[in-house]
């Protein structure tokens, strides 16, 4: 389907597209859920090419339009690009391309300058994500007057795919990246990738209570609604059940999503780009 056809706007009932390097979209894809509950979903992991915050820009670009180009071919009336990585190699680009709604993450730089006593806000984020323009541009604008500490996190995404929720070694990695931060003075922590918010209590866990943890899932829901209200696109229900589609194999998908408390969600794999 060409996105810059008036095809994608047949039916409000069509279902929206979620895409993340695996399967750390789901923390975006719950929230969407409980926000929009009458819409149709898609979930796209590229397991087979996670993590994407070691790769080259351009290869994580053209992952996203692979991606992208697979949704519209369902028929998604939208895109949600759930995964902070994949927002700062691609969301231009696809932004230029089609013209359907397309929502993407942003490190919640913003309210946590807003939140802070200490005036100290760590993000915990990829190295891809930490050294990004946009990372850089929330610094400019929102830390004036507070310090914003960016930390990268390597090779927690990778415990994390592997289903290693609470390992001992996730939780030695989430304490060698947490600490630091909660040391510098850091009141307020943002988890700059959305696989972290599923060790959400690992992570909360080592900040300890004074420490405010921000996932910006439910902002990109909430603006998912606005964009699609704007357009006149929400769906008037009932929705269908989810798929999952993965690049990787599907038992490991499965087995991923049944620690989730997903046992019985339907999955298929599938071959997206070269």
């Amino acid at each position: 389907m060409n996105a810059d056809s008036p095809a994608w706007r047949t039916s409000n009932q069509q279902p929206i597209g979620i895409f993340d390097s695996g399967i750390g979209g789901w923390s975006v894809l719950r929230e969407i859920r409980r926000e929009l509950p009458q819409e149709s979903l898609v979930y796209v992991a590229d397991s087979a090419f996670a993590p994407y915050g070691g790769r080259d820009p351009a290869v994580i670009a053209g992952r996203a339009h692979a991606i992208a180009d697979f949704l519209l071919g369902l028929g998604a009336k939208a895109l949600v690009v759930a995964c902070n990585t994949a927002t700062t190699a691609a969301v231009a680009g696809l932004r230029d391309r089609h013209t359907l709604p397309i929502v993407a993450m942003e490190p919640a730089v913003k309210p946590a300058a807003s939140q802070t006593r200490s005036g100290v806000v760590g993000v915990l984020a990829t190295q891809r994500t930490v050294d990004s323009a946009q990372l850089a541009r929330l610094r400019t604008l929102y830390g004036g007057d507070v310090e914003i500490l960016a930390q990268p996190a390597p090779g927690l995404v990778e415990c994390i795919e592997a289903g290693d929720f609470t390992a001992p070694h996730t939780r030695a990695l989430v304490a060698a990246y947490v600490r630091p931060l909660i040391d510098a003075g850091a009141d307020v922590l943002v988890l700059g990738c959305t696989h972290y918010p599923l060790i959400r209590d690992l992570i909360e866990a080592e900040a300890g209570p004074a420490c405010a943890v921000i996932d910006p899932a439910p902002a990109v829901a909430r603006e998912l609604r606005r964009r699609l209200t704007a357009d006149a696109l929400l769906a008037n229900g009932p929705a269908r059940a989810a798929h999952v589609y993965t690049t990787g194999p599907v038992q490991a998908m499965q087995a991923l999503l049944a620690l989730l408390g997903e046992p019985d969600q339907e999955t298929t794999r599938v071959t997206i780009g070269g």
